[in-house]
């Protein structure tokens, strides 16, 4: 059939108007995360997270919830590519992500300038969300990360630090320093402070250096795969005092890397671990979730702060009653005692999540949970 100008003009107006409806129907959540390089396996995890979550709340205010997905590669200009197009191409009401603070950072000046709100996952330098209405994060901050780490440390009797550090990475300087400024301050000395840069294979020296200024403990927050080698090599090396370090680590192929030198190796991390004692309710609900839907991979805390993302911007948008982004912002801002895997958050006034921090061991090969250290 034939149709007239009028009748064509008519079905145009139909189609678009009909598109239109489809599109307010649905609430779109960008998700950028690491899929591929370096740090492609704490991406995955949080994506898994992530997704759990969007599996089990998949819509809210009565429309569908789509997740936009994009592999940022752990690289600040392909972070700041991602974010670009899921706030101008995709129109995404809120992001999720990411894993690694430099990459936030990167990010974070593009949604910024947007006014879409940014939910970080474990980006944990307080740069993040200085200076930013739109930026938020369900994961503690750097400062107090660092004067847990080293609170912990001189508690269990230890007075002399050194430290190696990844002059690359925003996050571990920064958690460098913080350790530093607490530990000095309690009492303890730093008797080492040495570089190296990510993607780096042989700490022979760095550690050689540290062995000979006497330090009984090392501080390393690194990421997991360098943080496992630099391990290996200092105990390869004879090196005998405790190594510790940040949430970073807490990721289960460190063990598979650093094989038996892994043992008794201790980091600060989020406190949620499959075998800790006396779950939450929530977090009881999200472990059995996990092993029915990833069966053969155990969740972490980068898990569980995928899945807390995306369910901290669900809430907001339901507290908000509207999926419209300065609304979820206003929502996010008010986020208070939100009870989620890695435990009760609230979001304050400088947008991060106030928090506890756990404290885990690699013990007969497996990465334990110690204890939870409380803020203060």
């Amino acid at each position: 059939m034939k149709l007239g100008k009028w009748a064509l003009a008519a079905l145009l107006v139909c189609f678009v108007a009909s598109a239109a409806f489809a599109a307010d129907d649905v609430i779109k959540i960008g998700v950028y995360l690491p899929l591929t390089g370096q740090n492609a396996f704490g991406g995955q995890l949080e994506l898994d997270g992530v997704n759990l979550a969007h599996s089990l709340v998949s819509d809210v205010l009565g429309k569908k919830v789509e997740l936009v997905v994009l592999d940022n590669k752990g690289d600040t200009t392909e972070c700041a590519n991602a974010m670009q197009r899921l706030v101008e191409q995709e129109k995404v009401n809120a992001v999720i992500g990411t894993y690694g603070s430099s990459c936030a950072m990167a990010g974070g000046e593009i949604n910024e300038k947007a006014g879409v709100p940014a939910m970080g996952t474990s980006c944990t330098n307080p740069l993040v969300t200085q200076n930013k209405k739109y930026y938020f994060r369900a994961c503690f901050i750097d400062p107090f990360q660092g004067k847990a780490v080293a609170q912990y440390a001189f508690d269990n009797g230890k007075k002399k630090a050194a430290l190696l550090l990844d002059v690359a990475q925003d996050y571990s300087v920064g958690l460098g320093k913080f350790f530093k400024d607490h530990f000095t301050k309690i009492g303890g000395e730093v008797v080492a402070e040495l570089n190296y840069q990510s993607g780096d294979q042989d700490f022979t020296a760095q550690i050689t250096e540290i062995i000979s200024k006497g330090a009984d403990i090392l501080f390393i927050p690194s990421y997991f795969a360098e943080g496992a080698i630099i391990i290996k090599q200092a105990r390869d090396a004879g090196a005998e005092f405790l190594i510790i370090g940040a949430d970073a680590m807490d990721n289960p192929e460190m063990v598979k890397i650093g094989g038996k030198a892994i043992e008794g190796f201790t980091f600060t991390t989020f406190p949620y671990a499959i075998e800790m004692p006396d779950m939450s309710d929530t977090q009881k609900a999200f472990t059995e979730a996990w092993q029915k839907q990833f069966p053969d991979k155990e969740p972490n805390a980068n898990s569980a702060l995928g899945y807390d993302s995306y369910m901290l911007v669900i809430d907001a948008i339901k507290r908000a009653g509207s999926a419209d982004p300065e609304a979820i912002t206003t929502a996010l801002a008010a986020t208070k005692d939100f009870d989620g895997v890695t435990g009760k958050t609230t979001i304050n006034e400088t947008h991060d999540a106030e928090k506890a921090v756990g404290i885990k061991m690699v013990k007969d090969g497996k990465i334990t949970f110690v204890t939870t250290v409380l803020p203060q």
